[in-house]
Protein backbone atom coordinates (compact mmCIF):
# COMPACT_ATOMS: atom_id res chain seq x y z
CA UNK A 1 0.00 0.00 0.00
CA UNK A 2 3.07 2.16 0.33
CA UNK A 3 3.30 2.30 -3.55
CA UNK A 4 2.87 5.51 -4.81
CA UNK A 5 3.76 5.51 -8.65
CA UNK A 6 1.69 4.54 -11.60
CA UNK A 7 3.00 1.01 -13.11
CA UNK A 8 4.05 1.27 -16.83
CA UNK A 9 0.81 -1.17 -17.54
CA UNK A 10 -1.22 1.47 -16.42
CA UNK A 11 -0.22 4.11 -18.33
CA UNK A 12 -0.39 2.18 -21.26
CA UNK A 13 -3.80 1.67 -20.55
CA UNK A 14 -4.79 4.97 -20.30
CA UNK A 15 -3.65 5.01 -24.05
CA UNK A 16 -5.91 1.79 -24.26
CA UNK A 17 -3.20 -0.28 -24.47
CA UNK A 18 -4.35 -3.87 -23.30
CA UNK A 19 -1.50 -5.45 -20.87
CA UNK A 20 -1.56 -8.80 -19.27
CA UNK A 21 0.11 -8.55 -15.80
CA UNK A 22 0.60 -12.27 -14.07
CA UNK A 23 2.34 -12.20 -10.55
CA UNK A 24 4.14 -9.31 -10.34
CA UNK A 25 5.54 -8.59 -6.85
CA UNK A 26 3.37 -5.54 -5.05
CA UNK A 27 0.49 -5.71 -7.19
CA UNK A 28 -1.88 -6.49 -3.98
CA UNK A 29 -4.35 -4.70 -3.88
CA UNK A 30 -4.71 -5.15 -7.79
CA UNK A 31 -4.64 -2.55 -10.32
CA UNK A 32 -7.74 -1.24 -11.62
CA UNK A 33 -6.54 -0.68 -15.49
CA UNK A 34 -7.73 -1.59 -19.15
CA UNK A 35 -6.01 -5.22 -18.53
CA UNK A 36 -6.33 -7.80 -16.40
CA UNK A 37 -4.17 -8.54 -13.63
CA UNK A 38 -3.68 -11.01 -11.02
CA UNK A 39 -1.68 -9.97 -8.00
CA UNK A 40 1.33 -11.50 -6.32
CA UNK A 41 3.86 -10.88 -3.39
CA UNK A 42 1.50 -9.72 -0.23
CA UNK A 43 -1.62 -11.55 -1.16
CA UNK A 44 -2.92 -13.11 2.26
CA UNK A 45 -3.62 -16.70 3.25
CA UNK A 46 -7.14 -16.86 4.17
CA UNK A 47 -6.14 -16.33 7.90
CA UNK A 48 -4.70 -13.31 6.70
CA UNK A 49 -1.10 -14.21 7.44
CA UNK A 50 1.36 -14.08 4.97
CA UNK A 51 1.52 -18.23 4.85
CA UNK A 52 0.70 -20.32 8.19
CA UNK A 53 1.02 -23.60 7.22
CA UNK A 54 -0.13 -25.91 9.84
CA UNK A 55 0.98 -29.62 11.45
CA UNK A 56 -1.52 -32.18 12.71
CA UNK A 57 0.30 -34.56 14.77
CA UNK A 58 0.31 -37.29 18.13
CA UNK A 59 3.92 -36.03 18.78
CA UNK A 60 3.83 -34.20 22.42
CA UNK A 61 3.14 -30.22 21.35
CA UNK A 62 5.60 -27.78 21.36
CA UNK A 63 3.40 -24.82 20.62
CA UNK A 64 3.86 -22.52 17.37
CA UNK A 65 6.70 -22.60 15.02
CA UNK A 66 9.49 -20.29 14.80
CA UNK A 67 8.10 -19.53 11.48
CA UNK A 68 4.76 -19.26 10.10
CA UNK A 69 3.58 -22.40 11.27
CA UNK A 70 1.14 -23.94 14.01
CA UNK A 71 1.35 -27.79 15.90
CA UNK A 72 -2.88 -28.93 16.55
CA UNK A 73 -2.97 -31.96 18.05
CA UNK A 74 -4.79 -35.23 16.74
CA UNK A 75 -6.91 -36.73 19.04
CA UNK A 76 -8.00 -40.43 19.33
CA UNK A 77 -11.24 -41.50 17.69
CA UNK A 78 -11.52 -44.85 17.42
CA UNK A 79 -9.86 -46.11 14.81
CA UNK A 80 -8.05 -42.94 13.50
CA UNK A 81 -7.63 -39.05 15.11
CA UNK A 82 -9.19 -35.89 14.46
CA UNK A 83 -8.88 -32.46 15.07
CA UNK A 84 -9.88 -28.74 13.74
CA UNK A 85 -8.69 -27.32 11.55
CA UNK A 86 -9.00 -23.44 11.91
CA UNK A 87 -9.81 -20.89 9.09
CA UNK A 88 -9.95 -17.09 8.96
CA UNK A 89 -11.85 -15.12 11.44
CA UNK A 90 -15.67 -15.02 11.94
CA UNK A 91 -16.09 -10.96 10.91
CA UNK A 92 -19.96 -12.03 11.15
CA UNK A 93 -19.96 -12.92 15.05
CA UNK A 94 -18.62 -10.97 17.83
CA UNK A 95 -15.27 -11.27 19.05
CA UNK A 96 -14.51 -12.48 15.75
CA UNK A 97 -13.49 -16.01 16.62
CA UNK A 98 -11.29 -18.15 14.48
CA UNK A 99 -14.08 -20.41 11.71
CA UNK A 100 -13.19 -24.11 11.92
CA UNK A 101 -14.14 -27.09 10.45
CA UNK A 102 -13.56 -31.09 11.77
CA UNK A 103 -10.94 -32.88 10.59
CA UNK A 104 -10.10 -36.61 10.69
CA UNK A 105 -7.73 -39.10 9.32
CA UNK A 106 -7.26 -42.63 9.06
CA UNK A 107 -3.78 -44.62 8.22
CA UNK A 108 -3.99 -47.66 7.31
CA UNK A 109 -0.95 -49.57 5.39
CA UNK A 110 0.56 -46.61 3.75
CA UNK A 111 -2.09 -44.53 2.90
CA UNK A 112 -4.33 -42.21 4.80
CA UNK A 113 -7.97 -41.16 4.46
CA UNK A 114 -8.85 -37.89 5.31
CA UNK A 115 -12.09 -36.73 5.68
CA UNK A 116 -12.47 -32.38 5.77
CA UNK A 117 -15.06 -30.57 4.11
CA UNK A 118 -17.97 -33.22 3.42
CA UNK A 119 -14.84 -34.87 1.43
CA UNK A 120 -12.60 -37.87 1.58
CA UNK A 121 -9.12 -37.76 0.00
CA UNK A 122 -6.64 -40.78 0.05
CA UNK A 123 -3.28 -39.81 0.53
CA UNK A 124 -0.24 -41.84 -0.02
CA UNK A 125 2.30 -41.65 2.58
CA UNK A 126 5.08 -39.20 1.76
CA UNK A 127 3.22 -37.80 -1.54
CA UNK A 128 1.61 -34.20 -1.99
CA UNK A 129 -2.08 -34.53 -2.30
CA UNK A 130 -3.11 -32.43 -4.98
CA UNK A 131 -5.66 -29.07 -4.25
CA UNK A 132 -8.23 -29.56 -1.76
CA UNK A 133 -11.17 -27.03 -1.35
CA UNK A 134 -12.19 -26.04 1.74
CA UNK A 135 -15.33 -24.90 2.73
CA UNK A 136 -15.98 -22.65 6.51
CA UNK A 137 -19.62 -22.11 6.94
CA UNK A 138 -19.86 -18.43 8.72
CA UNK A 139 -23.47 -17.87 8.36
CA UNK A 140 -26.53 -19.41 6.95
CA UNK A 141 -25.98 -19.36 3.11
CA UNK A 142 -22.62 -17.82 3.80
CA UNK A 143 -19.70 -19.81 3.18
CA UNK A 144 -15.77 -19.23 2.69
CA UNK A 145 -13.71 -21.37 0.51
CA UNK A 146 -10.17 -21.70 0.17
CA UNK A 147 -7.62 -24.17 -1.14
CA UNK A 148 -4.67 -26.40 0.32
CA UNK A 149 -2.37 -29.48 -0.09
CA UNK A 150 -1.83 -31.87 2.43
CA UNK A 151 0.97 -34.45 2.98
CA UNK A 152 1.12 -37.41 5.32
CA UNK A 153 4.62 -37.25 6.78
CA UNK A 154 4.77 -39.95 9.42
CA UNK A 155 1.75 -42.67 9.83
CA UNK A 156 3.80 -45.56 12.07
CA UNK A 157 4.15 -44.99 16.06
CA UNK A 158 3.16 -41.67 15.45
CA UNK A 159 0.73 -39.80 13.02
CA UNK A 160 1.31 -36.50 11.62
CA UNK A 161 -0.17 -34.03 8.72
CA UNK A 162 1.33 -30.93 6.84
CA UNK A 163 -1.11 -29.00 5.63
CA UNK A 164 -0.11 -25.75 2.91
CA UNK A 165 -1.08 -22.56 3.77
CA UNK A 166 -5.18 -22.23 3.12
CA UNK A 167 -4.58 -19.94 0.04
CA UNK A 168 -7.57 -18.20 -1.00
CA UNK A 169 -9.86 -19.79 -3.73
CA UNK A 170 -9.82 -17.90 -6.93
CA UNK A 171 -12.30 -19.90 -8.07
CA UNK A 172 -14.19 -18.15 -5.35
CA UNK A 173 -11.97 -15.45 -3.99
CA UNK A 174 -12.67 -14.02 0.01
CA UNK A 175 -11.39 -10.98 -1.49
CA UNK A 176 -10.60 -9.50 -4.71
CA UNK A 177 -6.88 -10.87 -5.70
CA UNK A 178 -7.26 -10.13 -9.59
CA UNK A 179 -8.45 -7.37 -12.08
CA UNK A 180 -11.41 -7.64 -13.30
CA UNK A 181 -12.23 -9.62 -10.01
CA UNK A 182 -13.50 -12.45 -12.06
CA UNK A 183 -10.02 -12.78 -13.80
CA UNK A 184 -8.86 -15.49 -11.00
CA UNK A 185 -12.06 -17.39 -11.80
CA UNK A 186 -11.59 -17.38 -15.55
CA UNK A 187 -8.32 -18.74 -14.89
CA UNK A 188 -9.32 -21.14 -12.72
CA UNK A 189 -11.52 -22.23 -15.15
CA UNK A 190 -9.21 -22.11 -18.01
CA UNK A 191 -5.98 -24.14 -16.30
CA UNK A 192 -7.36 -25.62 -12.86
CA UNK A 193 -6.94 -24.82 -9.12
CA UNK A 194 -3.58 -22.77 -8.68
CA UNK A 195 -1.89 -21.20 -5.68
CA UNK A 196 -3.23 -17.15 -4.82
CA UNK A 197 -0.39 -17.01 -1.76
CA UNK A 198 2.15 -13.73 -2.62
CA UNK A 199 4.29 -16.43 -1.41
CA UNK A 200 3.51 -19.35 -2.59
CA UNK A 201 6.42 -22.22 -1.50
CA UNK A 202 6.29 -22.70 1.93
CA UNK A 203 9.93 -22.05 2.47
CA UNK A 204 9.03 -21.67 6.52
CA UNK A 205 7.68 -25.53 6.60
CA UNK A 206 11.36 -26.41 5.06
CA UNK A 207 12.83 -24.29 7.32
CA UNK A 208 11.18 -25.75 10.24
CA UNK A 209 12.07 -29.31 9.09
CA UNK A 210 8.37 -30.12 8.61
CA UNK A 211 8.70 -30.96 5.02
CA UNK A 212 12.35 -32.29 3.53
CA UNK A 213 13.61 -30.40 0.16
CA UNK A 214 12.20 -33.01 -1.83
CA UNK A 215 8.66 -32.19 -1.09
CA UNK A 216 9.45 -28.01 -1.11
CA UNK A 217 11.21 -29.08 -5.13
CA UNK A 218 7.85 -31.09 -6.23
CA UNK A 219 6.08 -27.67 -4.46
CA UNK A 220 7.98 -25.07 -6.35
CA UNK A 221 7.96 -27.25 -9.57
CA UNK A 222 4.33 -27.64 -9.54
CA UNK A 223 3.51 -23.88 -9.17
CA UNK A 224 5.66 -23.62 -11.95
CA UNK A 225 3.77 -25.34 -13.95
CA UNK A 226 0.66 -23.39 -13.13
CA UNK A 227 2.45 -20.03 -13.57
CA UNK A 228 3.36 -21.71 -17.39
CA UNK A 229 0.08 -22.13 -18.36
CA UNK A 230 -1.01 -18.57 -16.98
CA UNK A 231 1.17 -17.43 -19.27
CA UNK A 232 0.26 -19.47 -22.47
CA UNK A 233 -2.78 -18.69 -22.17
CA UNK A 234 -2.19 -14.94 -21.91
CA UNK A 235 -0.16 -15.42 -24.49
CA UNK A 236 -2.76 -16.90 -26.57
CA UNK A 237 -4.94 -14.00 -26.59
CA UNK A 238 -2.88 -11.74 -26.51
CA UNK A 239 -3.22 -9.84 -29.87
CA UNK A 240 -1.46 -6.05 -29.07
CA UNK A 241 -0.63 -5.13 -25.71
CA UNK A 242 2.17 -6.30 -22.92
CA UNK A 243 2.27 -9.58 -21.04
CA UNK A 244 4.04 -9.48 -18.07
CA UNK A 245 4.40 -12.71 -16.00
CA UNK A 246 7.34 -13.51 -12.91
CA UNK A 247 8.14 -17.04 -12.41
CA UNK A 248 9.44 -17.34 -8.83
CA UNK A 249 10.62 -20.79 -8.94
CA UNK A 250 14.94 -19.43 -9.32
CA UNK A 251 14.07 -17.02 -6.80
CA UNK A 252 12.75 -19.78 -4.36
CA UNK A 253 14.59 -22.59 -4.97
CA UNK A 254 18.36 -21.07 -4.92
CA UNK A 255 17.09 -19.28 -1.51
CA UNK A 256 16.74 -22.76 -0.46
CA UNK A 257 19.21 -25.05 -1.85
CA UNK A 258 21.91 -22.89 -1.94
CA UNK A 259 23.55 -24.92 0.86
CA UNK A 260 24.15 -27.31 -1.94
CA UNK A 261 26.75 -25.05 -3.95
CA UNK A 262 28.09 -24.20 -0.60
CA UNK A 263 30.70 -26.72 0.85
CA UNK A 264 31.19 -24.47 3.79
CA UNK A 265 27.95 -23.63 4.58
CA UNK A 266 26.72 -24.58 8.34
CA UNK A 267 23.19 -25.13 6.80
CA UNK A 268 24.50 -27.62 4.75
CA UNK A 269 26.17 -30.09 7.27
CA UNK A 270 24.61 -33.19 6.55
CA UNK A 271 21.41 -32.14 5.60
CA UNK A 272 22.34 -32.68 2.02
CA UNK A 273 21.59 -35.74 -0.30
CA UNK A 274 23.00 -36.52 -3.38
CA UNK A 275 19.77 -36.19 -5.04
CA UNK A 276 19.06 -32.82 -5.06
CA UNK A 277 22.65 -31.39 -5.31
CA UNK A 278 22.00 -30.34 -8.53
CA UNK A 279 18.61 -28.84 -7.99
CA UNK A 280 19.64 -25.04 -9.10
CA UNK A 281 21.26 -26.36 -12.15
CA UNK A 282 18.32 -28.25 -13.46
CA UNK A 283 16.12 -25.33 -12.60
CA UNK A 284 18.29 -22.95 -14.94
CA UNK A 285 18.13 -25.74 -18.16
CA UNK A 286 14.39 -26.45 -16.99
CA UNK A 287 13.47 -22.21 -17.38
CA UNK A 288 16.26 -22.02 -20.22
CA UNK A 289 13.70 -25.01 -22.27
CA UNK A 290 10.64 -22.23 -21.14
CA UNK A 291 12.61 -19.68 -22.77
CA UNK A 292 13.10 -21.90 -25.79
CA UNK A 293 9.34 -22.17 -26.14
CA UNK A 294 8.74 -18.61 -26.00
CA UNK A 295 11.06 -17.47 -28.45
CA UNK A 296 9.58 -20.49 -30.71
CA UNK A 297 5.93 -18.25 -30.59
CA UNK A 298 6.93 -14.66 -30.52
CA UNK A 299 6.02 -13.41 -33.83
CA UNK A 300 7.98 -10.99 -36.12
CA UNK A 301 7.90 -7.36 -34.54
CA UNK A 302 7.28 -8.37 -31.21
CA UNK A 303 10.45 -7.86 -28.10
CA UNK A 304 10.92 -10.58 -25.68
CA UNK A 305 12.71 -9.11 -22.02
CA UNK A 306 13.36 -11.99 -19.91
CA UNK A 307 14.98 -10.29 -16.87
CA UNK A 308 15.45 -10.90 -13.16
CA UNK A 309 15.71 -7.91 -10.24
CA UNK A 310 19.15 -9.61 -8.72
CA UNK A 311 21.19 -12.60 -8.48
CA UNK A 312 21.80 -15.07 -5.38
CA UNK A 313 24.51 -15.30 -3.03
CA UNK A 314 25.44 -17.47 -0.23
CA UNK A 315 24.12 -16.82 3.01
CA UNK A 316 26.14 -18.18 5.54
CA UNK A 317 26.60 -15.76 8.87
CA UNK A 318 23.50 -13.40 9.87
CA UNK A 319 24.64 -10.27 10.92
CA UNK A 320 22.76 -8.44 13.94
CA UNK A 321 23.03 -4.90 13.84
CA UNK A 322 20.99 -3.72 16.95
CA UNK A 323 23.46 -5.94 18.64
CA UNK A 324 25.97 -4.00 17.54
CA UNK A 325 24.44 -0.99 17.51
CA UNK A 326 23.83 -1.80 21.71
CA UNK A 327 27.25 -3.17 21.92
CA UNK A 328 28.56 0.51 20.68
CA UNK A 329 26.54 2.58 22.26
CA UNK A 330 23.69 3.78 19.79
CA UNK A 331 21.17 2.02 21.54
CA UNK A 332 19.86 1.39 24.94
CA UNK A 333 17.95 -1.39 26.62
CA UNK A 334 15.25 -0.41 28.89
CA UNK A 335 16.40 -0.93 32.27
CA UNK A 336 15.93 -4.66 33.06
CA UNK A 337 15.21 -5.66 29.78
CA UNK A 338 17.22 -8.27 28.32
CA UNK A 339 16.72 -7.68 24.33
CA UNK A 340 15.01 -10.96 23.44
CA UNK A 341 11.39 -9.02 23.10
CA UNK A 342 11.03 -8.86 18.80
CA UNK A 343 10.16 -5.63 16.98
CA UNK A 344 12.45 -3.66 19.37
CA UNK A 345 9.85 -3.77 22.64
CA UNK A 346 12.74 -3.35 24.73
CA UNK A 347 14.61 -0.03 23.58
CA UNK A 348 14.58 2.42 25.52
CA UNK A 349 13.88 5.41 22.72
CA UNK A 350 15.11 8.13 24.88
CA UNK A 351 18.93 7.38 24.87
CA UNK A 352 18.73 5.44 21.43
CA UNK A 353 20.24 6.95 18.44
CA UNK A 354 19.92 4.37 15.81
CA UNK A 355 18.10 0.96 15.26
CA UNK A 356 17.88 -1.43 12.48
CA UNK A 357 14.41 -3.10 11.16
CA UNK A 358 13.88 -5.47 7.89
CA UNK A 359 16.60 -6.58 5.66
CA UNK A 360 18.87 -3.86 4.98
CA UNK A 361 18.29 -0.75 6.33
CA UNK A 362 19.26 1.65 9.30
CA UNK A 363 17.37 4.52 10.87
CA UNK A 364 18.21 7.03 13.20
CA UNK A 365 15.84 7.77 15.97
CA UNK A 366 14.98 11.46 14.75
CA UNK A 367 13.43 13.94 16.24
CA UNK A 368 10.64 14.85 14.59
CA UNK A 369 10.07 11.62 12.60
CA UNK A 370 10.14 8.98 14.67
CA UNK A 371 7.18 9.30 17.80
CA UNK A 372 9.92 9.33 20.38
CA UNK A 373 13.14 10.51 18.21
CA UNK A 374 16.40 12.03 20.05
CA UNK A 375 18.46 12.85 17.06
CA UNK A 376 18.64 16.51 16.13
CA UNK A 377 17.32 16.72 12.26
CA UNK A 378 19.77 18.53 10.10
CA UNK A 379 23.44 18.29 11.08
CA UNK A 380 23.01 16.31 13.97
CA UNK A 381 21.55 13.46 12.11
CA UNK A 382 23.92 14.43 9.31
CA UNK A 383 27.00 13.70 11.69
CA UNK A 384 25.76 10.36 13.02
CA UNK A 385 25.29 9.25 9.61
CA UNK A 386 28.67 9.25 8.30
CA UNK A 387 30.06 8.36 11.69
CA UNK A 388 27.63 5.35 10.82
CA UNK A 389 28.93 4.63 7.58
CA UNK A 390 32.90 5.00 8.56
CA UNK A 391 32.25 2.44 11.84
CA UNK A 392 29.98 0.00 9.45
CA UNK A 393 32.09 -0.04 6.17
CA UNK A 394 34.52 -3.23 6.46
CA UNK A 395 32.98 -4.56 9.54
CA UNK A 396 35.11 -7.45 10.02
CA UNK A 397 33.90 -11.03 11.52
CA UNK A 398 36.45 -11.64 13.24
CA UNK A 399 35.46 -15.06 14.29
CA UNK A 400 35.44 -15.93 10.70
CA UNK A 401 38.18 -13.66 9.64
CA UNK A 402 36.20 -12.05 6.82
CA UNK A 403 34.36 -8.77 6.11
CA UNK A 404 30.82 -9.20 6.87
CA UNK A 405 29.62 -5.74 5.69
CA UNK A 406 31.55 -3.82 2.34
CA UNK A 407 29.69 -0.93 2.97
CA UNK A 408 26.90 1.26 4.32
CA UNK A 409 25.04 3.79 2.22
CA UNK A 410 23.56 7.40 2.70
CA UNK A 411 20.35 6.80 1.01
CA UNK A 412 20.37 10.53 0.88
CA UNK A 413 23.01 10.11 -1.60
CA UNK A 414 21.45 7.40 -3.62
CA UNK A 415 17.85 8.63 -4.26
CA UNK A 416 15.75 11.92 -4.66
CA UNK A 417 12.27 12.73 -4.27
CA UNK A 418 9.20 12.95 -2.81
CA UNK A 419 8.88 9.78 -0.68
CA UNK A 420 13.44 9.91 0.53
CA UNK A 421 11.55 10.46 3.56
CA UNK A 422 10.18 6.77 4.31
CA UNK A 423 13.24 5.42 3.24
CA UNK A 424 16.09 4.33 5.74
CA UNK A 425 18.70 7.13 6.68
CA UNK A 426 21.33 3.94 5.71
CA UNK A 427 21.40 1.13 3.50
CA UNK A 428 24.01 -2.12 4.64
CA UNK A 429 25.77 -3.28 1.87
CA UNK A 430 26.55 -7.07 3.27
CA UNK A 431 29.75 -8.65 2.27
CA UNK A 432 28.99 -12.22 -0.03
CA UNK A 433 28.13 -15.04 2.50
CA UNK A 434 26.34 -12.32 5.05
CA UNK A 435 23.36 -11.14 5.53
CA UNK A 436 21.18 -9.25 8.36
CA UNK A 437 20.34 -12.15 11.27
CA UNK A 438 17.12 -13.30 11.15
CA UNK A 439 16.51 -11.99 14.87
CA UNK A 440 17.76 -8.40 13.51
CA UNK A 441 15.55 -8.68 10.77
CA UNK A 442 12.90 -8.76 13.32
CA UNK A 443 13.90 -6.14 15.67
CA UNK A 444 15.64 -8.42 18.22
CA UNK A 445 18.50 -6.64 20.10
CA UNK A 446 20.09 -9.48 22.34
CA UNK A 447 22.43 -12.33 20.79
CA UNK A 448 25.89 -11.83 19.21
CA UNK A 449 26.73 -9.58 16.10
CA UNK A 450 27.66 -12.75 14.01
CA UNK A 451 26.22 -15.65 14.29
CA UNK A 452 25.96 -19.35 11.74
CA UNK A 453 23.14 -19.49 9.60
CA UNK A 454 21.53 -22.86 10.12
CA UNK A 455 18.27 -22.78 7.84
CA UNK A 456 17.77 -24.31 5.15
CA UNK A 457 17.26 -20.81 3.74
CA UNK A 458 20.77 -20.58 3.00
CA UNK A 459 21.09 -18.03 -0.46
CA UNK A 460 20.10 -14.31 -0.25
CA UNK A 461 20.47 -11.12 -2.01
CA UNK A 462 19.83 -8.78 0.26
CA UNK A 463 23.26 -7.40 0.42
CA UNK A 464 25.72 -5.32 -1.70
CA UNK A 465 24.12 -4.99 -4.85
CA UNK A 466 27.14 -5.28 -6.81
CA UNK A 467 27.86 -9.03 -5.72
CA UNK A 468 24.58 -9.57 -6.63
CA UNK A 469 23.56 -8.16 -10.28
CA UNK A 470 20.61 -8.93 -12.30
CA UNK A 471 20.01 -10.19 -15.78
CA UNK A 472 18.57 -9.09 -18.66
CA UNK A 473 18.23 -10.82 -22.09
CA UNK A 474 16.22 -9.16 -25.10
CA UNK A 475 15.55 -10.43 -28.82
CA UNK A 476 16.53 -6.72 -29.39
CA UNK A 477 19.74 -4.60 -29.47
CA UNK A 478 19.96 -3.03 -26.06
CA UNK A 479 21.35 0.65 -26.49
CA UNK A 480 22.70 0.53 -22.96
CA UNK A 481 26.44 -1.26 -20.97
CA UNK A 482 24.77 -1.09 -17.81
CA UNK A 483 20.57 -1.42 -18.18
CA UNK A 484 18.91 -1.29 -14.50
CA UNK A 485 15.16 -2.27 -13.43
CA UNK A 486 14.06 1.11 -13.66
CA UNK A 487 14.80 1.29 -17.34
CA UNK A 488 12.32 -1.15 -18.22
CA UNK A 489 8.91 1.01 -17.68
CA UNK A 490 10.56 3.73 -20.05
CA UNK A 491 11.72 1.04 -22.30
CA UNK A 492 8.08 -0.63 -22.64
CA UNK A 493 6.28 3.03 -23.18
CA UNK A 494 8.55 3.79 -25.59
CA UNK A 495 7.80 0.51 -27.62
CA UNK A 496 4.61 1.52 -27.73
CA UNK A 497 5.30 5.35 -28.93
CA UNK A 498 4.09 7.17 -25.63
CA UNK A 499 6.48 9.50 -24.05
CA UNK A 500 7.36 8.02 -20.37
CA UNK A 501 6.63 10.28 -18.04
CA UNK A 502 9.37 13.29 -16.45
CA UNK A 503 9.25 11.30 -13.13
CA UNK A 504 10.26 7.77 -14.77
CA UNK A 505 14.09 7.79 -13.42
CA UNK A 506 15.07 5.22 -16.30
CA UNK A 507 16.27 5.42 -19.49
CA UNK A 508 14.59 3.99 -22.69
CA UNK A 509 16.62 0.87 -23.52
CA UNK A 510 16.34 0.55 -27.50
CA UNK A 511 16.01 3.00 -30.39
CA UNK A 512 14.08 0.77 -31.98
CA UNK A 513 10.45 1.78 -33.86
CA UNK A 514 7.54 1.57 -31.44
CA UNK A 515 5.11 -1.37 -31.86
CA UNK A 516 2.11 1.12 -31.86
CA UNK A 517 0.13 -1.22 -34.15
CA UNK A 518 1.20 -4.44 -33.49
CA UNK A 519 3.55 -6.88 -31.01
CA UNK A 520 3.95 -7.77 -27.63
CA UNK A 521 6.51 -6.83 -25.19
CA UNK A 522 6.90 -9.63 -22.53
Amino acid sequence: LLRKSKPFWCILGDHHIWSTVLRVPITFPPDKFYGAELSAMCVPDLLGTQGTFTLFTTRPMGGRFKEGGTRVELRKNGHGFEASLEGPPNSLVAGEPALAIPLSIRADQGRARINVSGHRHTLEMGKLSDWITLTFPAAPLIKVSGICRMLVTEMDEHVSLYVTPINIDPEKPAMPISHPSYYSTYLAKKIGQYSTLGLAEDTWALNEGVIDDGTFLQQAYDIDAERERMFFAGLDKLRRGSLVCVFDATDRIQHMFWRYLDPTHPAGRGRETAEHRDAIEQLYLHNDALVGRVMARVKDGDVLMVLSDHGFNSFRRGVNLNSWLHANGYLTLQPGADGCAEWLRDVDWSRTRAYALGLTGMFLNVKGREAQGIVEPGEGAAQLRQELVARLSGLADEEAAAVGITEAFETRALYSGPYLQNAPDLLIGYNAGYRTSWDCATGVVAGPVFEDNLKAWSGDHCIDPRQVPGVLFCNRPIESTDPALIDIAPTALHLFGIEPPAYMEGKVLMATASLRHAGATL
